[in-house]
């Protein structure tokens, strides 16, 4: 996209309206008048819009999960051509096969930057995950950089919701229900199967995306936090209907059972006029989060840091966490402060958005923004040699940690590499060095 281009897309982006509450039941016209009243299907609906549902979820499950919206649209979404299969370039997806599952723990530079002309779409770049997309588990990490807007193409998901985490460069997400800006220390999510355009706000943009096939994202429960605490509901802001009425060839990208199909569309899928329901797309502001920690001693498990799960069938067991490492206070007495060296059941992939980890050392080589590292299931990991010895020694006075801003995936399996991320140019060699130097200080 031109300067001229972005600077129309920051200028939409200002001001935008929202709704406001997660798992709500939302509703938005954009004309007056085009939302029927008393029934989702009327034998004519208003304005000659048609009417049509959305189901993020079966028709039978439980009134408390049961995700679908009615959109109301200049014309119905069965109106469109056969779909061919194209090129996935570096998008892949479960389960991955090309690969052995790897117990090392890895890291990874930023992603290098794209060919001029490279869209959201065409800047994914996956490097690995688990389960299979045909039955609907598991998940997949992937990374974008892109420097030009989605120009006359629309993306779908259909094998999963898409968790967007913008690490450099704010976007403007164009979606059936609305818009919404997601910059840097936010996240967007656009559920299974709704359509979106990505423009950028700036000459380029970079950052991480989760792909969640399973179950889709809700609150973690509070159990004994009470009734608030972590993500507050309020402060996810779903969009206000706005639509596109133009006609003209638009290529709408399905990604469907683990490959892109493709279809040009003789006018824009974007003609939602209203809507209503509970299946939305949404942003949110991380440094709303609501931070709780310890305020006596040890450092409390990160789990206290979820700000969203996908849940599997078994209680308290996510099919993936997202959890994001907030500005917080620490002031525990007699306490190793940051993250404990530990070994877990479940597998983390990690990236930083801004600053620097409280827990990692900084700078060339280190863990830096917009790269991330993988630590899969039972591999030993925690603070670097540095930091250890630094928080060691360091004087326990209450400490504001807030020149960062980290964040996790966590998954129930391990993470299986793709090939291109196994062999990434960009991949950090011997990572196992932070660990190196750690003395042996035990005395009887």
């Amino acid at each position: 996209m031109s300067g001229t281009g972005n600077e129309q897309a920051r200028k939409t982006a200002e001001g935008l309206a929202y709704s406001a509450g997660f798992g709500n039941e939302h509703s938005s016209e954009a004309v007056p008048g085009a939302l029927p009243e008393g029934r989702n299907s009327p034998q004519r609906a208003p304005l000659g819009l048609y009417a049509e549902q959305l189901s993020g979820t079966a028709f039978t499950e439980p009134r408390h999960s049961n995700r679908r919206s009615w959109l109301y649209r200049i014309r119905p979404s069965a109106a469109h051509p056969q779909f061919t299969r194209t090129g996935n370039g570096h998008l892949a997806s479960a389960p991955f096969t090309d690969a052995v599952p790897d117990p090392n723990r890895l890291r990874w530079n930023p992603l290098p930057e794209p060919p001029a002309g490279t869209d959201f779409l065409a800047g994914l770049w996956t490097l690995g995950g688990n389960g299979d997309v045909t039955q609907r588990t598991g998940m997949a990490v992937h990374l974008y950089a892109a420097n030009a807007s989605m120009t006359d193409r629309v993306f779908s998901d259909s094998d999963g919701e898409l968790l967007i985490v913008p690490e450099r460069g704010g976007l403007l997400l164009r979606t059936e229900f609305g818009l919404l800006r997601a910059e840097p220390g936010h996240v967007a999510l656009i559920p299974r199967g709704a359509r979106f355009r990505v423009e950028l706000l700036g000459p380029t943009a970079r950052g991480y995306v989760c792909e969640n096939y399973g179950q889709p994202f809700v609150l973690p429960e509070l159990g004994p936090i009470g009734a608030n605490g972590l993500a507050n509901a309020r402060d996810f802001l779903a969009p206000v209907a706005a639509y596109e009425d133009t006609d003209g060839p638009v290529e709408v990208v399905n990604k469907f059972c683990g490959n892109l199909w493709t279809a040009t569309y003789d006018h824009s899928p974007l003609d939602v006029v209203a809507w209503h329901g509970n299946l939305v797309p949404y942003v949110y502001d991380l440094r709303r989060f609501n931070v709780i920690g310890s305020i006596s001693y040890d450092h409390p498990d990160p789990s206290v840091f979820t700000v969203l799960t996908s849940p599997s069938d078994t209680p308290g067991l996510a099919g993936v966490d997202f959890v994001v490492f907030a500005p917080r206070w620490l002031v525990g007495e007699d306490t190793f402060r940051p993250p404990y060296f530990h070994r877990n059941v479940m597998s983390e992939y990690m990236g930083l958005i801004e600053g620097a980890y409280d827990a990692k050392t900084a700078g060339e080589g280190g863990f830096v923004p917009g790269g991330g590292s993988l630590h899969n299931m039972m591999s030993a990991h925690g603070p670097d040699r540095e930091t250890f010895e630094r928080a060691s020694a360091a004087e326990l006075k209450p400490q504001k940690v807030d020149d960062g801003l980290a964040f996790m995936f966590e998954t129930r399996w391990p993470v299986t590499l793709t090939p291109h991320a196994a062999g990434a140019d960009h991949l950090q060699t011997g990572y196992d060095g932070v660990w190196q130097g750690l003395q042996r200080h035990f005395r009887r």
